[in-house]
């Protein structure tokens, strides 16, 4: 029986940069689809020695509206919900092929 929260691995440095670095669930989906590397994030952000680099939420909003011409997804989900929603369709179409397997079984008996 798998874990109720389970999280796959390459998601977790995507939940553990939005932890880290206080990105909201929007800016991380933006990032994702930009295909960064959460593990790079800290090379993109400012710092105090780099003042004329943006704070990374801003960075990652701006290089995303230059890449897709809009501000925001139009639908924002986070890393929970994204793999909440596999699992769910991925067990739907466990039922489906049980279904389907069954079926046969009653033609062929």
């Amino acid at each position: 029986m798998p874990k109720k929260n389970f999280i796959p691995n390459k998601l977790k440095p995507w939940i553990e940069a939005r932890k880290k670095y206080s990105l909201s669930h929007a800016q991380i989906q933006m990032a994702r689809e930009l295909g960064l590397n959460p593990k790079k994030f800290g090379s993109l952000g400012n710092t105090k020695q780099q003042q004329w680099k943006l704070p990374l939420p801003e960075f990652i909003e701006e290089i995303y509206f230059k890449h897709f011409k809009k501000r925001a997804p139009e639908n924002v989900r986070s890393i929970e919900q994204v793999v909440k929603d596999k699992a769910r369709k991925k067990a739907e179409s466990k039922a489906r092929k049980e279904a389907a397997r069954s079926g046969d079984e009653a033609t062929i008996t």
